[in-house]
């Protein structure tokens, strides 16, 4: 399928080209992702975006461990092999995820053997909220016997905000960067 609204193109004006650097993480010698070209097609909007997106990746409360499942599980439980496979491919080794639990992000349970109590309560969490857009008592303690109030608070927005990620990716087609990783499964229905 061809993507629906294409990326801006280099040579790029200077403030597109300060925008897209903004975006990457420090240090990365890549060209900026499509995302954030096809984002940088309304540059008011990618600013207001950058702030949180940043803010969540680099700067939260939960620890990279917890914050790279918590996003491989909703881009995967929403179809998104786009953002599944770049977080994967960059964050997933540095992270301590195994290839198998990268794996099972999009086609496991929250209950399988891989996973820790603490992994099983967070995509316990983004598993209902996904399906729900609610948290159940029981879920809920969960969490709250691994992480506090703070940290409760980061997943549930995180979770939304790599939801809102998914919706751009899936709704204007972003075509998948070359090095990212596959997503398992088929798209869209990931086996959970």
């Amino acid at each position: 399928m061809k993507q629906r609204i294409d990326g801006v193109t280099p040579p790029y004006e200077p403030e597109t080209d300060r925008a897209l650097h903004r975006w990457m993480p420090p240090g990365v010698a890549r060209e900026p992702l499509m995302l954030f070209k096809v984002l940088e097609r309304h540059p008011e909007l990618a600013s207001r975006m950058r702030v949180l997106g940043a803010g969540l990746l680099v700067h939260g409360r939960l620890g990279d461990a917890d914050r790279e499942l918590v996003i491989a599980r909703v881009a995967a439980r929403s179809g998104c092999a786009y953002e599944w496979g770049v977080h994967m491919a960059t964050y997933a080794e540095t992270a301590g995820l195994t290839p198998e639990q990268v794996t099972l992000t999009a086609i496991g349970t929250p209950d399988d053997p891989a996973w820790s109590a603490r992994q099983t309560a967070l995509l316990g969490a983004v598993d209902e909220l996904h399906a729900t857009a609610r948290v159940s008592d029981a879920v809920w303690s969960g969490l709250r016997e691994h992480l506090d109030e703070q940290e409760v608070l980061e997943l549930l927005v995180l979770a939304g905000w790599y939801r809102t990620i998914a919706y751009v990716a899936n709704g204007a087609r972003i075509e998948e960067e070359p090095w990212a990783l596959a997503l398992p499964g088929v798209p869209g229905a990931p086996g959970v």
